[in-house]
């Protein structure tokens, strides 16, 4: 008998016909699980029968995440891809935008797991100085399913992988509209986009599953919307003290992360028009949050304005 770790996993992300190993940190996650619909037994004529009847006929959206700590060689680039861009797609004439859709595959000791045609639904950036500057992605698939052992052949064209991974440390540059902002602690920002399944339970179809293998699995969603905030937290100082509670509906927020060992721009992000509400944070040593929000977030791809 032998276990399996989770720092043996590993993650494969399989998009557009290509393979692409993708290293993470040990929060790696996925699970799935099935729905369970009750009902009273309790009769007239029995009233003994306390305990709820069951039945499980479809399973719930699968649900993934896990980290990835962003490099100077750039590997995990198409992470970036599938988190930011839409694709138009049409049906009776009506153009809708989704998600870019990819298999997750997790090969660990002992098996090998398939999550089937999965989105992200949320990615976080952590910029801190003291830290290192990774991704934290969380989604939502169709399926989760054992699709073979440890020696199974991933699907797709491998692409070829950095012969070093060089980690980075970031230190965050922040201006709002023509404000440089200094003595910065720490900044996050998150992208999110909530989706909603289409109902997919039929009675015809209900009536036929005996067990997981056809169980009813989700197959389309829409998105709902797309939400793009953070927050930027600096330090209380007598340069910018008379900021402390300052709001804006309509400002320019530009968010870029420089590499520490010679400053030069990795990542950056421009948000505009931007809102941010600044409260704040009394402690040890006094702080103050600017707590931003995107009012036109459409477009993340052009967002992004710096990756290199």
């Amino acid at each position: 008998m032998s276990y399996s770790f989770l720092r043996e996993s590993k993650l494969y992300i399989v998009y557009g016909g290509n393979q692409y190993r993708i290293y993470t940190n040990t929060a790696l996650n996925f699970s799935q699980s099935f729905a369970e619909d009750s009902y009273s037994v309790k009769t007239l004529h029995d009233q003994s029968k306390m305990v709820e009847g069951t039945t499980i006929t479809k399973a719930n959206p699968a649900q993934f995440n896990f980290s990835v700590p962003l490099t100077a060689e750039k590997d995990e680039s198409i992470v970036m891809d599938l988190l930011s861009d839409l694709v138009s797609t049409s049906d009776s004439d009506i153009e809708t935008q989704q998600l870019k859709s990819f298999d997750m595959y997790v090969q660990t000791g002992s098996s090998t797991f398939k999550v089937q045609s999965c989105v992200i639904t949320n990615a976080t950036f952590s910029l801190n100085p003291r830290e290192q500057f990774v991704v934290d992605i969380e989604g939502q698939g169709i399926k989760l399913s054992r699709v073979g052992t440890e020696s199974y052949t991933i699907p797709g064209s491998a692409q070829s992988e950095s012969s070093t991974r060089t980690p980075l440390l970031v230190y965050p540059s922040i201006s709002v509209d023509s404000l440089n902002m200094s003595s910065i602690l720490s900044v996050v920002v998150q992208i999110q986009n909530d989706i909603e399944w289409t109902p997919f339970e039929t009675l015809h179809s209900s009536l036929a599953v005996t067990d997981s293998s056809n169980a009813m699995f989700p197959s389309a969603y829409t998105v709902e919307k797309r939400i793009v905030s953070g927050a930027i937290q600096q330090y209380q100082t007598d340069n910018n003290i008379t900021q402390f509670d300052d709001f804006s509906t309509d400002s320019n927020i530009s968010i870029t992360a420089k590499k520490g060992n010679d400053n030069t721009d990795f990542w950056k992000i421009t948000l505009n028009p931007c809102m941010y509400t600044a409260r704040m944070q009394p402690a040890d040593v006094y702080t103050q949050s600017y707590d931003f929000r995107s009012t036109d977030n459409t477009a993340m791809g052009t967002r992004i304005t710096t990756y290199s």
